[in-house]
């Protein structure tokens, strides 16, 4: 692998970026006001308490589904290329999915999967 290409394409991408910043943060507009500073509620303002405490299930759940969605990210490129990988991938994959089982035990014993 050339390694010279890729540390000019690095050292172009962080260009690029910083450039962008440095740009965008002289030509952009600005104008400072206290409403700015306000939560933004869709335009409505807020009433009563603004900090609402969530259960902590909801967070669970989201986790699980990534969890899941991840797993999907990782089976899709697997899939297409099974064949030529032979048995250690079948048993690797098989492993990967066997701690995923693990983790969806754990969230149906811990009843992260009910929603009340």
């Amino acid at each position: 692998m050339n390694y010279l290409l890729l540390f000019t394409m690095i050292l172009a991408s962080l260009f690029l970026v910083f450039a962008g910043m440095f740009i965008a943060g002289h030509i952009s507009p600005r104008s400072f006001n206290k409403q700015k500073g306000e939560a933004y509620e869709c335009g409505i303002p807020t009433q009563g308490a603004t900090w609402v405490h969530f259960r902590a299930g909801y967070y669970l759940f989201s986790i699980l589904f990534l969890m899941f969605d991840i797993e999907t990210v990782f089976l899709f490129p697997w899939a297409t290329i099974v064949q030529e990988l032979g048995i250690k991938a079948l048993m690797g994959i098989l492993f990967f999915l066997f701690i995923l089982v693990l983790g969806l035990a754990y969230a149906w014993r811990k009843k992260a999967l009910e929603w009340k």
